[in-house]
């Protein structure tokens, strides 16, 4: 998968480069014909083939470009035979120009397209393993219990001290009453994207649940430490809850909830979790 992504961003630069060259080539050529008014037509009518090719695929923009070549032959062979002009050389290019640009076209499409495809195919498995929400872009309880993991083998190889910041909105099942739907959404990406933004780059934020509001932050601190991220968050989330116009008419609040790990009462990122959780409701502040 690795190769096959690095061969396709190879193809995109590879294809840009040509495809730059050819409208280069086909400009300097237009320059050196000298026929404004056919080069101007022959212009428009590449970037018809172009669109179709874009939009409608390879066969039909070769079915289209032999169409095109054919037409300007008989055109000529129209002229010649009539005698009305002589064969205008300097404009046979057009016959190459539109086809090469066409091909060229599809190819850089079609490893785009590759790209997205395999981007789209990433988010949605890490949607399906349930380590990632779509809305927010934070991860959620199964990638909580996968880190605390990671953090609490952490503290004990090192001793470094490991907390867990667990996040609530005050009296929220009361406020789900009294907000529209568009009110939930937009508390839900105000609170999250906040916390996000004023935690530290080692940080990890998570969405422990989504029907009531549960974030969590994995931090590498003491109590204390711990204390004084959950303050910078209350008035960071208070700051922006006063910026929103369209939340001013609640009333709104954080719970906050810290637990630092123990492995004399702790034995599992859950209990790690469960402590958080259980210290928010001794927050009246």
């Amino acid at each position: 998968m690795t190769n096959k992504h690095q061969n396709a961003n190879l193809y995109i630069d590879v294809c840009w480069l040509l495809f730059l060259a050819a409208f280069a080539g086909t400009a300097i050529l237009m320059a050196l014909s000298g026929h404004l008014i056919l080069n101007t037509i022959y212009l428009f009518c590449t970037i018809v083939l172009l669109l179709m090719t874009y939009f409608w695929g390879l066969l039909t923009g070769l079915v289209a470009n032999f169409l095109f070549i054919a037409i300007q032959i008989i055109i000529v062979l129209y002229q010649y035979l009539a005698k009305t002009q002589d064969i205008p050389w300097p404009l046979m290019f057009w016959m190459v120009q539109p086809l090469m640009l066409s091909v060229i076209l599809y190819f850089l499409t079609i490893n785009q397209t590759y790209l997205q495809q395999q981007s789209r195919d990433l988010q949605t498995a890490l949607i399906e393993r349930g380590a990632f929400d779509a809305q927010t872009n934070l991860r959620t309880r199964v990638a909580y219990q996968e880190d605390a993991q990671v953090f609490i083998e952490t503290n004990r190889r090192f001793q470094l001290p490991v907390s867990t910041l667990i996040i609530k909105i005050r009296y929220y099942n009361d406020l789900r009453r009294m907000m529209t739907a568009e009110q939930l959404t937009e508390l839900l990406q105000l609170a999250s994207s906040t916390i996000k933004k004023i935690t530290r780059d080692n940080d990890i934020t998570y969405l422990l649940d989504r029907d009531d509001p549960t974030w969590a932050i994995l931090i590498y601190a003491n109590t204390d430490g711990a204390r004084v991220a959950t303050s910078r968050i209350k008035e960071g989330f208070d700051k922006a809850f006063r910026d929103n116009p369209d939340l001013t008419n609640v009333a709104l609040a954080l719970v906050v909830g810290v637990a630092t790990w123990d492995p004399e009462t702790m034995k599992t990122p859950s209990d790690f979790m469960e402590a958080g959780l259980k210290e928010t409701q001794y927050d009246v502040s």
